[in-house]
C-alpha cells in the first residue's frame, strides 16, 4: 500500500417482507358488472381467499417490501456492519493497475493501493465485510478491508472482469468474459463450485429477480441477454437484442421488480425487458454511450451515465420516461460508479479521461472533477445502506 496526494480540481461544490399476505380481489372486481353486485349486496360478499406471496430463493433473506425491493437502501439504514466503516469512494485505475482511494468530504486522494494487473470493478461482498478488486488480466481478486483500507493476498480466480453474489449468499459468480463463462464459486473462499459455459461474448453485468430465482446477464460483444436459472445455475434462456452492432453494458431491475434495464453504448440507450417472459425488449433512447444504472435512494429515479457524450441522464419511474438530463460542463466519459449513503451524490468514473466526477443528485451540477489513474473504471461508494450486496460496484437490498 503506497500513501499519496493527487492534484485536486474542485469546480462548485453544493452544501422481514411486509407481514401477512396478498389478499384476493372479490369475484368479479374490476369488471362493471362485479362492481355494481358489490355495491348492491356487500353481505352477501364471501369471505376473502388468502394467497401466500410466492417463495423468493432459499435462503434469501425475505424482501421488506414487495412494491420496492430497494426499500433497505434509504438513507442512513446502514448495517451494523459497516456502520463503522470510514467513508470512503474505490476507484480501480485498470491501466495502472491501483486502486485510488478518494475521502468523499474533501474530495482529496487519501491512499493508492497497489493490485493486479487490470482491475475493472470493486465489488462489496455478500456479507458486506470485504471489497474484492477484480484483476480482470492479472487473473486475480485482490481483498480490501473497509475498515481500514488494507489489502489482502490475492486469491487466484481466472478472468475475473465483474463479480455477483446470488440473493442467499452461497455462491460468488465470476463473469468470466473471454472464458465465455459463469463460475459459481464458494463465496468467501472463491474455490470453484460450478462452471456454466456459454455460447455468447462477452459476459459483463447482471441484475437478479425480485425473488432471487433467476439472473439476466448481458453479453457485450456478441449482442446478446441472458436468463440463468440461480438455484440450478444454468442458463434457461438466451436472446440476440434487435439492434445492428448493440453492446449491451450493465443490467438493473425496477423498484417493483417487473423490469429489467439494460443500458446499451452502441443503441445509445436503455433496453426495457420483462424479464419473467423474456420477450424482446424494447430501446428507450438517452444518449450516447448509455453504460451505467444507478437507483436513487428514494427509489423514484435511476441515473443513466451516457459514456460517450459525458452526460447523465435521469429517468423517472412513475412517469416512465426520462425527465432530464445533466451534462458535465467540462465533458468527459461518465461510466461506473455508485450514490452516496445519503443519497446526495452520485459518483461516476471518468473512464477515458482519468478522473472521477461527484454530481449533485439534487440539481445535476458538479461538485468536484478529481483526478485519478489512467483508465479509471468500476468505482465503489463504500459504505452504502443494505443488508446485503449482490455485487457489481454495489447493488444492495
Amino acid at each position: 500500500m503506497h500513501q499519496g496526494t493527487t492534484p485536486l480540481r474542485i469546480t462548485r461544490r453544493a452544501g422481514a417482507l411486509a407481514a401477512g399476505a396478498l389478499i384476493a380481489l372479490l369475484a368479479g372486481c374490476g369488471t362493471e358488472s362485479g362492481t355494481k353486485a358489490a355495491k348492491a349486496d356487500r353481505t352477501k360478499a364471501p369471505a376473502p381467499s388468502v394467497q401466500p406471496v410466492p417463495a423468493g430463493l432459499p435462503g434469501m433473506p425475505p424482501v421488506l417490501d414487495p412494491k420496492d425491493i430497494y426499500a433497505a437502501d434509504r438513507p442512513g439504514q446502514l448495517s451494523p456492519v459497516v456502520r463503522k466503516f470510514p467513508s470512503r469512494v474505490y476507484v480501480p485505475n485498470t491501466n495502472d493497475n491501483t486502486v485510488s482511494v478518494i475521502d468523499p468530504k474533501t474530495y482529496e486522494i487519501v491512499d493508492t493501493i497497489e493490485v493486479g494487473v487490470q482491475p475493472q470493478h470493486v465489488v462489496p461482498s455478500w456479507d458486506l465485510k470485504t471489497l474484492w478488486v477484480n484483476n480482470n488480466r492479472g487473473h486475480t481478486l485482490t481483498p480490501i478491508n473497509p475498515a481500514n483500507g488494507e489489502a489482502g493476498e490475492p486469491v487466484e480466480v481466472h478472468d475475473p472482469y465483474n463479480l455477483y453474489f446470488t440473493p442467499n449468499g452461497k455462491h460468488a459468480v465470476v463473469m468470466a468474459s473471454l472464458d465465455r463463462e459463469l463460475v459459481f464459486r464458494d463465496p468467501h473462499t472463491m474455490d470453484r463450485v460450478k462452471t456454466t459455459p456459454v455460447s455468447c461474448y462477452g459476459v459483463n453485468h447482471a441484475d437478479f429477480s425480485a425473488d432471487g430465482r433467476y439472473f439476466i446477464v448481458s453479453c457485450e460483444f456478441s449482442a446478446e441477454l441472458l436468463k440463468v436459472d440461480t438455484e440450478k445455475m444454468e442458463v434457461v434462456g438466451q436472446q440476440t437484442l434487435p439492434f445492428d452492432g448493440a453492446m449491451p453494458q450493465d443490467v438493473k431491475i425496477s423498484p417493483d421488480g417487473k423490469t429489467f434495464y439494460i443500458a446499451d453504448m452502441m443503441a445509445h440507450g436503455v433496453w426495457v425487458l420483462d424479464g419473467e417472459k423474456f420477450t424482446t425488449p424494447t430501446l428507450m433512447p438517452t444518449g450516447e454511450g448509455a453504460h451505467g444504472l444507478y437507483i436513487s435512494r428514494d427509489s423514484k429515479e435511476m441515473y443513466i451515465p451516457n459514456r460517450g457524450e459525458g452526460s447523465i441522464s435521469v429517468f423517472d419511474f412513475t412517469r416512465n420516461e426520462v425527465t432530464k438530463k445533466w451534462w458535465l460542463p467540462d465533458g468527459g466519459s461518465p461510466d461506473m460508479g455508485g450514490v452516496s449513503a445519503d443519497g446526495r451524490v452520485l459518483w461516476l468514473s471518468g473512464r477515458y479521461d482519468a478522473e472521477v466526477y461527484a454530481i449533485d443528485t439534487s440539481s445535476g451540477e458538479q461538485l468536484a472533477r478529481i483526478p485519478v489513474g489512467d483508465g479509471p473504471h468500476g468505482l465503489a461508494v463504500y459504505p452504502q445502506p443494505g443488508r446485503y450486496s449482490l455485487g457489481h460496484t454495489g447493488v444492495f437490498r
